[in-house]
């Protein structure tokens, strides 16, 4: 690991695993699920769930395994279980498509409604699920103002301090030793955050793509997601696809 460029950025170990860290000086902790953690609300923000990709790839002729929902909502609960959040924020494309929310599967539709249960569930749009669900619980917003953070889903241009957001879905590649790994991560300067994927079917653009560029202040740290902790790597470090 290149010690001396992550020493310039001021983060720290978090006991769960994940890297604690402020952003514009609102603390958060990007935990190795792909959560974004905001410990002084008791908020949990996941972005890009993307239910019910795999039944459009399926109805679109390409056949994936039909269990990205259940797989998303089990990691989703797991993370709930784990942290006893007063609020859970999805930060848009929850839905892979405005047809998804009519393909769920078995129990998948009150899995989700038990998200909100004994807490205010929020779904914050994007440009996959534009209109929100139609017969789930929760609010409804365009974005989110909290503390020194404003959540939405897709990263406006240029510098924009406090924004935590989704939508591009970034990946770290790890080069070294003859072999590279691949992870996603999120990408970060300090003034802002952009969340991974936490859908099962997601996917993921390398951070050194041109989608990134103009984002940042400066090169951003990508913390990689790793099984049971969150790994921060500088830029000098990764490689593109």
């Amino acid at each position: 690991m290149n010690a001396a460029a992550l020493r310039e950025r001021s983060f720290a170990r978090s006991p769960c695993g994940g890297v604690a860290m402020a952003i514009n000086g609102e603390p958060v902790v990007m935990r190795s699920s792909g959560a974004l953690w905001l410990a002084g609300q008791r908020m949990l923000v996941v972005a890009d769930l993307h239910f019910e990709k795999g039944s459009a790839y399926a109805a679109r002729g390409q056949l994936l395994p039909p269990y990205d929902t259940a797989e998303t909502l089990t990691r989703l609960e797991a993370e709930i279980a784990a942290l006893a959040p007063a609020t859970v924020v999805l930060l848009g494309d929850s839905f892979h498509d405005g047809r998804a929310e009519d393909r769920l599967f078995g129990d998948d539709a009150a899995r989700i409604a038990a998200l909100s249960s004994g807490r205010q569930l929020v779904w914050v749009v994007g440009n996959h699920d534009a209109d929100g669900p139609r017969d789930l619980p929760g609010d409804l917003a365009d974005e989110i103002a909290i503390g020194g953070l404003i959540l939405r889903h897709e990263p406006l241009p240029g510098p924009r301090p406090g924004e935590a957001a989704g939508h591009l879905h970034p990946c770290a590649r790890l080069v070294g030793r003859g072999r590279a790994v691949r992870r996603r991560c999120f990408a970060t300067d300090g003034e802002r955050v952009i969340l991974p994927a936490f859908g099962a079917y997601a996917g993921g653009l390398n951070i050194r793509d041109e989608a990134f560029a103009g984002l940042f202040t400066r090169h951003p740290l990508a913390v990689a997601l790793g099984r049971d902790q969150a790994h921060p790597l500088a830029w000098a470090m990764l490689g593109g696809d």
